[in-house]
């Protein structure tokens, strides 16, 4: 228990002078890695459950990493960049392509 000639030293809060902006997270980008074994359907389910990507845009990167070998789905901060790499790399296999054995691959990248 403290005595009453205990002092309480507030938190420390960081001090913003005027015309600074606060420091703000490094960005990056959750960029999905195409490959020959996963179905549109998949990708496009895949981005609606993870990312709650509308239909039509889901749809669209599809088609750009079908296309152009990757496509930028998230800009995030790090933590949750990781997060949703990692939980592209666990969401499984594609069953409507028997030969599909596990998820899709993404890599993070930092914004320029």
């Amino acid at each position: 228990m403290s005595s009453s000639t205990d002092t309480i030293t507030p938190p420390q809060t960081a001090v913003v002078k005027p015309g600074q902006k606060p420091k703000q997270q490094p960005q990056y980008h959750v960029i999905l890695l195409d490959d020959d074994d996963h179905s549109y359907e998949y990708v496009i389910e895949m981005l609606g459950k993870l990312f709650r990507h509308p239909l039509p845009l889901a749809y669209q990167m599809a088609v750009e990493v079908d296309t152009s070998g990757r496509v930028i789905v998230d800009t995030t901060t790090l933590e949750r960049a990781e997060l949703k790499r990692d939980q592209i790399h666990a969401y499984g296999s594609d069953q409507r392509i028997p030969r599909c054995k596990g998820s899709m691959s993404a890599i993070l990248e930092p914004t320029t």
